[in-house]
């Protein structure tokens, strides 16, 4: 079994499923007492929120870089960052480790590709829905298209993220926000929906949305778990 390294933390709570899944889909492929290989560094958020918060993303990257090759210096075969926002500086961080580091719009990319989508909605933090660093690799590399929500339905996704979901909290009325806004775009030409940021899921995971659905973090998961029993 080959080891894995994670970058996480941002936010806790979608690490923890991180852990729980890529632990649970190898005991399901080997069995008996087996768990995946893995190196943790899991973030405070808080000063990772700020950052971005103010666009140094020069200093999350230079954070970022710093970490994974600590991973690697530890025995890490591949990067994982759990996070889709954190991917904006996935190209650096590739370049400045010598083990591969798995991309969770690759894997994403490959499950709506197989799924037949067209056209996904993708709901995730402001950053992965109005930057190119997510929709451009999507688009360049993969061929795919996506629609957005508009300009007020981004705030209220990015909203519920940080103040909510990053937070633990599970609210009722947030969940119909946010299936309200997949019915929209359902009706102008959605196919399918991407959990674009890793918490999604926590919020509206399970649902039948009448559309396939694309859990970045159980996606990400189950591409590390293929690299790390291939």
């Amino acid at each position: 079994m080959r080891t894995i390294g994670l970058l996480g933390g941002m936010s806790w709570e979608s690490t923890a499923i991180y852990y729980r899944r890529l632990n649970e889909l190898v005991r399901d492929r080997l069995g008996g007492l087996h768990s995946a290989d893995l190196l943790l560094r899991s973030f405070d958020f808080q000063p990772i929120a700020d950052a971005q918060g103010a666009d140094d993303w020069a200093g999350l990257t230079a954070m970022m870089i710093a970490a994974a090759q600590k991973l690697e210096a530890g025995g890490a075969e591949a990067v994982l960052i759990g996070s889709n926002t954190m991917h904006r500086m996935a190209d650096e961080v590739a370049a400045a480790i010598s083990v591969p580091l798995l991309h969770i719009g690759d894997a994403t990319a490959a499950a709506i590709k197989a799924a037949g989508s067209r056209k996904p909605l993708l709901l995730g933090t402001r950053f992965t829905m109005e930057g190119d660093f997510y929709r451009g690799r999507l688009r360049d590399k993969h061929g795919l298209d996506m629609l957005l929500p508009d300009a007020g339905q981004r705030v209220e996704v990015n909203r519920v993220i940080y103040d909510e979901l990053c937070r633990g909290v599970i609210d009722a009325g947030s969940r119909t926000v946010y299936l309200d806004i997949v019915e929209a775009a359902k009706a102008a030409g959605a196919d399918g929906v991407i959990f674009g940021c890793t918490e999604v899921g926590l919020l509206i995971g399970g649902i039948d949305l009448g559309v396939p659905s694309f859990d970045t973090a159980e996606l990400h998961c189950a591409a590390a778990v293929d690299f790390m029993l291939g």
